[in-house]
């Protein structure tokens, strides 16, 4: 939580998982940015317990063109994560995550990734 209006740098090439803290409706933002791209394992960012989600979408650049391919969180995302080619987590990646209410955060994920594009949102909290 002390991180909140910060921008985290991902910057380890084996990958972290970060912990959001709760939503509660704060309007606070937390912003993270790839220093590094992860080679491997990921770069996971999830919620706090199995009651949060995500909503939001994530934009992400074609590496074979001039091309954006779009995805939107499920109902039951939960976490973004980047694997260093078809979900991102290429230096310049970033992702914003915004405290929207209980529960809840919005996220906007910007990548780019490598081979056939996939979606970075997860069910990664049980």
């Amino acid at each position: 939580a002390t991180h909140g209006e910060r921008i985290m740098l991902l910057d380890k090439a084996d990958g972290v998982i970060c912990t959001l803290p709760a939503a509660t409706g704060t309007g606070v933002k937390y912003t993270f940015l790839v220093k590094t791209t992860v080679t491997s394992n990921a770069y996971d960012i999830k919620v706090d317990s199995a009651s949060a989600t995500i909503d939001g979408t994530a934009y992400t650049l074609q590496d074979g063109g001039d091309t954006i391919v779009a995805f939107e969180t499920a109902g039951t995302s939960d976490a973004v994560r980047m694997d260093g080619t078809t979900q991102g987590g290429i230096i310049g990646d970033k992702v914003e995550f915004i405290d929207v209410g209980t529960n809840l955060w919005h996220v906007n994920v910007f990548n780019s990734a490598t081979g056939t594009e996939a979606s970075p949102f997860e069910a990664l909290v049980s």
